[in-house]
């Protein structure tokens, strides 16, 4: 299951979902329409706020530039 706080993991289901996406046009609402939509994702998605979704967008950032 997939919850806020597990943003390794949501962003490693976002990576495979959407392998062509550039995250430079991705933005906080499509971001969190993403995440709620994912098979795995169990959380309340009125937990969601700017600063958990910009960190997602952030490690995902990191994640592809290690690649």
């Amino acid at each position: 299951m997939l919850y806020w706080e597990s943003s390794y993991e949501i962003v490693q289901s976002l990576m495979e979902l959407h392998p062509e996406v550039d995250i430079d046009l991705v933005g906080t609402e499509q971001l969190f329409r993403w995440i709620v939509a994912l098979p795995d994702f169990a959380d309340d998605p009125a937990l969601a706020n700017e600063g958990i979704l910009n960190g997602i967008l952030r490690d995902w950032y990191e994640e592809v530039g290690s690649r």
